[in-house]
């Protein structure tokens, strides 16, 4: 039987999964893989939350896409760290070149989603940590330090906000949905969606545009928004978010091939079964599902 550790998981998706996911390896000093998870996540965020509104150095990685010193730090923590506990893991990081492991598990770390905000002094903003298994997240935490709010999941086990199981939005009219997106940096994609976001209104609640995507996934994982949908991510910025809002109930697909989500779909879309039917419904014809 598999050894989840989130406590108060719904048993539904721990017994639906159970049979078919292997149990990860404990780490060096006999922790779970979750918990190294955590572990590492909470210690990066007390060091990034230790520099927000300070006097950081930013530099531009491309138009609008930046990064701080403090995202490099947050990353050499989390790196020593996780790699102490599993030496044989690969490792995909934002800010580092890959490092292939001896093992078919591989860590998946964003130091910091949302560092514009984190730059800009808006406290919105998440460290990311989780662990796949070819292109399948089987394990990982989004943790946002301003809220002291720590997202868990890990496969077959159900997710969890601070300890307390939690589920995607069960609204099934998509007129009555709160939507999230951002924009991203390919900018032809994001006039698209702007341009789709602005057929659909008002047939819908509202949106939101929070300026993280893991964030927003974990939002979405819990119901503080009932869909998200974006065309241009990284592995690391859905890694923890992909599995938290499957492992929550929710249905998370490709954007252009709607199937299955893996780690390396550049687009997605996460809701209830129900929800993202209406939406693809809505959206049927819209030149930003289909470029």
């Amino acid at each position: 039987m598999l050894d989840c550790h989130i406590p108060n998981v719904s048993r539904a998706f721990a017994l639906m999964s159970a049979e078919t996911v292997d149990e990860l390896p404990v780490s060096r000093t006999g922790q779970s893989a979750l918990a190294v998870c955590e572990i590492a996540a909470r210690r990066a965020g007390e060091l990034v939350l230790e520099r927000f509104r300070t006097e950081v150095e930013v530099s531009l990685k491309g138009r609008a896409n930046v990064v701080t010193d403090a995202d490099l730090a947050s990353e050499r923590l989390i790196l020593d760290y996780v790699a102490g506990e599993y030496p044989d893991f690969g490792i995909l990081s934002e800010e580092s070149a890959p490092v292939p492991g001896a093992s078919p598990y591989t860590w998946v770390v964003d130091p910091i989603d949302g560092t514009r905000n984190f730059a800009e002094g808006i406290p919105h903003f998440c460290v990311v940590v989780a662990i796949a298994d070819g292109d399948q997240v089987v394990c990982g935490v989004t943790y946002d330090p301003v809220r002291d709010e720590m997202f868990s999941a890990q496969q077959g086990c159900g997710a969890s906000l601070n300890g307390q199981s939690v589920t995607v939005s069960d609204r099934d009219g998509i007129d009555e949905a709160v939507l999230g997106f951002d924009l991203g940096y390919n900018f032809d994609q994001a006039k698209l969606l702007l341009e789709m976001a602005t057929g659909v209104w008002p047939k819908v609640q509202g949106y939101r545009l929070m300026g993280s995507s893991a964030l927003s996934l974990a939002y979405a994982a819990c119901g503080r928004i009932d869909l998200y949908f974006h065309h241009s991510l990284s592995a690391w910025d859905i890694a923890s978010g992909v599995l938290l809002a499957r492992e929550a109930g929710g249905q998370v697909l490709d954007r252009a091939t709607l199937k299955d989500a893996t780690l390396f779909s550049p687009g997605l879309i996460v809701s209830n079964p129900a929800l993202v039917e209406q939406f693809l419904a809505l959206t049927e014809g819209a030149a930003w599902r289909t470029m």
